[in-house]
């Protein structure tokens, strides 16, 4: 399942039967029977709407302060200015002229409506100056308090790294003069629309036109694919599909979790029998990140990140870039 809509997490996840499936997610590849048990006001969905909505009506300290300063304020300015109009010529023997010409004046000078614009005004503008830089901020509250952070968290999906899943890492494990492994991979995962199978099937150098023709193409769902290529049937899958077709052994796990441990999403292509290489998929980091968060640190601030990732990943990108502390596995709302 994509979970991006509700996560940011670019990988998809795999859900067993009996797992809590959400409203947002994206089925991507398996036929899924669904028990509803909430209605749609009570949905993770539901509450990033309300979420989004709500933060519109947040207003800054100094935006509350003005607005019930220009309750007094505005219609005190506009009655004085009418008595300086009104009262010499009746009481005074003013000039009708004279007077009226000092209370527009009055008017002009305390400008009350200039005093309660300007607060919204000056918000707003520093608002799309940061738009206009790629800082989308919720509210005033939050662009007032800027200059007091003293801690950031940073999500980590399309801020820190790309956002976009590509081969990291290509390992042979057995020696096949028969068998080119990343063209037999390329060419299974070129039938497939996941984003692990798509990132293997453009890695760097891959050609459409060296793809082999695959035959009794198959999901595997939560496993992989499989088909047949020039009468052989290869398999391409993670750690799961490797233990169901019994080809695990310890140097093969250990490769595995070696590469699990680095935040990477590992699949393996096999015969029935054999293991032939191991291609790791992961979301790479941005090369403007490290030196953001070097300045940000270099301000006093300290940073964090908050990830629907798994722990794994959050510490290995977090330890990359020079994070401080990172947290993983989290629904938007757990961000909050």
């Amino acid at each position: 399942y994509n979970t991006a809509a509700l996560t940011g997490e670019s990988m998809p996840e795999t859900k067993q039967k009996g797992e809590m499936i959400l409203a947002g997610m994206i089925n991507l590849d398996t036929l899924t029977e669904i028990q509803v048990n909430t209605t749609f006001k009570d949905t993770k969905l539901s509450k990033i709407l309300e979420m989004v909505q709500n933060a519109t009506a947040r207003k800054s300290q100094t935006q509350l302060f003005i607005s019930k300063f220009a309750k007094i304020y505005t219609p005190g300015v506009f009655f004085f200015a009418v008595a300086i109009a009104v009262f010499p010529p009746l009481f005074m023997g003013g000039l009708w002229t004279d007077w009226i010409y000092r209370a527009l004046v009055l008017l002009v000078v305390a400008c009350p409506c200039a005093l309660v614009i300007s607060t919204p005004v000056s918000i707003v503008s520093g608002l799309a100056a940061a738009a206009r830089k790629g800082i989308l901020v919720k509210g005033g509250i939050y662009l007032e308090i800027g200059a007091k952070l003293s801690f950031v968290a940073l999500d980590k999906t399309g801020t820190i790294t790309h956002g976009k899943p590509v081969q990291t890492d290509y390992i042979p494990v057995a020696e096949d003069s028969e068998v080119h492994p990343q063209i037999v991979a390329a060419s299974l995962s070129a039938r497939s629309d996941h984003p692990v199978s798509q990132a293997i099937a453009k890695y760097e150098g891959s050609d459409a036109s060296t793809f082999l023709q695959v035959e009794s193409f198959e999901a595997l769902p939560g496993r992989g694919v499989k088909g047949m290529i020039e009468g052989q049937l290869f398999y391409l899958g993670n750690h799961r599909l490797i233990q169901e077709l019994g080809l695990g052994t310890s140097q093969l796990d250990e490769s595995l979790t070696s590469l699990e441990r680095q935040g990477k999403t590992v699949v393996a292509l096999t015969s029935a029998s054999q293991v032939f290489a191991l291609f790791a998929v992961a979301d790479t980091v941005k090369d403007s990140s490290q030196t953001a968060i070097k300045e940000l640190h270099a301000l006093g601030i300290k940073t964090m990140m908050l990830t629907g990732d798994n722990s794994y990943t959050a510490d290995a990108i977090a330890k990359r870039v020079g994070i401080d502390e990172a947290r993983g596995n989290l629904l938007p709302s757990d961000k909050l």
